[in-house]
């Protein structure tokens, strides 16, 4: 199964709306097939692996990260091809909790013969596929901060110069978290200032580049701006609110941007939790948010963030440098959002602390 957890990482980032998910066959203690879900969600691992194991597969073993599907979509149930496949036994994580599967995978399996086994590894698994969970239970996307900060947490000087406050072996990591998201989210003021990409740009990885998403309230993405020159290679879409000028919208959309109105909030700016709403229905399952500091500090004080991606740089700006995040509006330390530091990484001179923040 943890072999199978292996294979299913390599789908994160590629498989949306679909989960990421590995299948190993097993007979007389040889692996004889093993697959993962394929880029765009199709063809599923189950399918892939059964390919390649052929009539050797008749009563064998399958381990699968997640429940076989049940239901017929745009492919045939991988619970049925299992099935017709003659496996003797199958052993599953996690159950899917998509309403059209959770258990009547399981099921099916058991009404031909098949022995089932359930829940090995199912805490690896839950974790794999957080944000496909997320999206079938809170109806949002998984939320994952992304930070760079020097060691005081600070993300530029005061006169805003900010390239490179991180190592080259943390950017190139930071890519690497690029290409297993579905999206990179920003704020337009981050965008006014480093006027970025937000590709990613790692040797074989180039063309696995994320959906790019802007939080810009009153459309002041530059059409000049490098995200906007490049939204036909690589998706761009606008998370705006109503009332906008149509002519400016009009032209956005003409380029091939996408733009996604919500509802605002008290402040004007894009009512968070129906925008994440909105990019779940648009098949979205993980989101990386890399900036802005008022964009990131919002998620936080709204109980929106799930993950921190924290870069700390071996060096000192100080108390005039610009901070990560924007005010949240604490009073009292007791109301201070609590993390779960769950992994430590060197990249370089640099550090990479990972958190779950507690919602």
């Amino acid at each position: 199964m943890r072999n199978a957890l292996r294979l299913a990482g390599r789908g994160l980032g590629r498989v949306a709306p679909n989960p990421a998910v590995g299948c190993v066959i097993v007979k007389a203690g040889q692996v004889i097939g093993r697959g993962w879900t394929q880029d765009g969600g199709r063809p599923h691992a189950e399918t892939v692996a059964l390919q390649r194991a052929g009539e050797e597969a008749r009563g064998a073993t399958a381990y699968v990260t997640l429940e076989p599907c049940a239901h017929h979509g745009k492919t045939p149930p991988c619970a049925e091809a299992l099935i017709k496949a003659g496996l003797a036994r199958v052993v599953i994580a996690l159950r899917d909790p998509d309403e059209r599967v959770n258990g009547l995978g399981i099921e099916m399996l058991q009404k031909a013969g098949v022995r089932v086994t359930e829940s090995i590894c199912a805490e690896a698994a839950a974790e794999l596929n957080a944000g496909f969970i997320m999206t079938r239970r809170q109806g949002r996307p998984l939320v994952t901060l992304k930070m760079a900060t020097s060691l005081d947490g600070r993300i530029a000087t005061a006169s805003g110069d900010s390239k490179w406050i991180t190592s080259p072996a943390a950017r190139r990591f930071g890519h690497l978290l690029r290409a297993q998201n579905d999206a990179i989210m920003v704020g337009v003021n981050t965008v006014l200032v480093d006027n970025p990409e937000l590709t990613c740009r790692i040797d074989g990885l180039t063309q696995h580049s994320p959906v790019r998403i802007v939080a810009d309230s009153r459309l002041r993405l530059p059409l000049t701006s490098k995200l906007v020159a490049s939204a036909g290679e690589t998706p761009l879409w606008i998370i705006t609110v109503p009332d906008n000028d149509r002519d400016r919208l009009k032209a956005l959309e003409d380029i091939g941007v996408t733009i996604i109105e919500v509802t605002a909030n008290a402040s004007g700016l894009p009512e968070m939790t129906e925008a994440l709403s909105a990019l779940a229905e648009r098949g979205m399952t993980r989101i990386l948010v890399e900036g802005g500091s008022h964009l990131q500090a919002s998620l936080i004080k709204e109980g929106l963030a799930d993950r921190l991606e924290w870069f700390r740089a071996s060096s000192i700006i100080g108390g005039d440098g610009i901070p990560a995040l924007q005010s949240i509006g604490l009073e009292r330390i007791s109301d201070a959002p609590e993390l779960d530091l769950i992994g430590e990484r060197r990249l370089g001179r640099d550090l990479l602390e990972s958190y779950f923040l507690r919602n």
